[in-house]
């Protein structure tokens, strides 16, 4: 049998996040790809792990995706990191695993911490349906060209964002959503978790000298969805009278 593809979810910020599971699939696997291996050796020396570091990221995944393939071909099976929550949710993998199913290798999902599933819940917007659509592009006219087709979208969005760029976004999302309601998770899990809540505007007035820090993810309020009131004729009056 081959080796099996774990795809392990690690911790946002909060090291105690790691779940039971993840962690022994961390430490019985015969090498752990990760995205950085500098920052996922801190996680490593925090739970004792010492298995194998080999970087696995988007810029040597052509040359690094067989390697792997042939790690699994022997039945060594791996470990796939990020520098934090799942793999694949705007971080690399999706390469490897496409080729790992196109050879029928075992892949395996260890779910856990995300920024997306954190920042919704306590955004106070509705949950019962997201758009989730990463990073925004960097060039201010197709970040436009984006935000303004998901302006018709009635489910809440969500999206990630760096300090550097959270005010230019928060302008357009103003100029394109209008008034409603936003939510911000900076810095999720960590010593200075902060949830910023109110219109884009809002936000803007109230931390206009403000430089902010760490990492962000945005939710958007979607459009509100108009209840369809049925307009009925007025009946001319009918007047009952008892039978003569």
């Amino acid at each position: 049998m081959p080796g099996t593809l774990y795809l392990v979810s690690t911790p946002i910020g909060n090291l105690e996040d790691l779940t039971f599971r993840a962690l022994r699939v961390l430490q019985e696997v015969s090498v752990i790809a990760a995205e950085d291996t500098r920052h996922t050796q801190k996680l490593c020396r925090h739970y004792q792990i010492h298995t194998r570091l080999t970087s696995y990221h988007d810029f040597n995944k052509e040359e690094k995706t067989p390697v792997l393939l042939e790690f699994l071909q022997e039945e060594q099976s791996i470990a796939l990191v990020s520098d934090a929550g799942t793999p694949l949710i705007s971080d690399p993998g999706y390469y490897l695993v496409t080729r790992a199913i196109a050879r029928d290798f075992p892949i395996v999902p260890i779910p856990g911490p995300s920024s997306v599933l954190a920042a919704i819940s306590v955004a106070g917007l509705p949950t019962d349906a997201f758009t989730f659509i990463g990073f925004l592009p960097k060039k201010p006219a197709a970040r436009t060209r984006l935000l303004e087709s998901l302006r018709e979208d009635s489910k809440s969005i969500i999206l990630f964002e760096t300090p550097h760029r959270i005010k230019a976004t928060l302008l357009v999302i103003r100029e394109i959503f209008g008034d409603r309601r936003v939510a911000i998770g900076r810095e999720l899990t960590k010593t200075h978790e902060e949830i910023i809540r109110g219109t884009a505007q809002d936000i803007l007035s109230s931390y206009s000298s403000r430089v902010f820090k760490g990492e962000m993810t945005l939710v958007i309020q979607g459009k509100e969805k108009r209840t369809k009131r049925i307009r009925q004729e007025q009946q001319p009056e009918v007047s009952h009278r008892p039978s003569e």
